[in-house]
């Protein structure tokens, strides 16, 4: 009976990719099922043989915390590099944008309230 193996859903194309990549370097028989036509169903890589399962979940997670060390790091220099963008930079780059947006933000929160003062009348 087949076991699921490794949840899809929020997971990076390049991870779901090299995951793909690993468990068909150690020839381990797996499907996939996508979250379908409305996002409903649960997508993720579902191994054939219980039998295998310890050892692709071993693959998997010593996978993941080499990716987690990798990534860690590039977030860390990009930050050191000034290339991560903070709230202040993009406020910067579209000041009219986030004026506008913030501008819906109170509108709709006013209403709210407002709505909620009449019936309470």
């Amino acid at each position: 009976m087949a076991k699921l193996l490794f949840k899809l859903r929020g997971v990076p194309d390049d991870e779901a990719d090299d995951i793909r990549e690993l468990l068909t370097h150690h020839e381990l028989d797996f499907y996939e099922t996508s979250a379908g036509n409305w996002g409903l169903s649960m997508p993720g890589m579902w191994l054939n043989d219980e039998q295998q399962f310890q050892e692709a979940r071993r693959i998997i997670d010593e996978y993941q915390k080499k990716r987690a060390i990798r990534v860690r790091a590039e977030y860390v220099r990009l930050k050191e590099e000034g290339k991560i963008k903070t709230f202040i930079d993009r406020v910067k780059e579209n000041p009219v944008q986030i004026i506008f947006f913030l501008a819906i933000i109170f509108m709709v929160l006013y209403l709210q309230v407002m709505l909620v003062m009449e019936i309470g009348k």
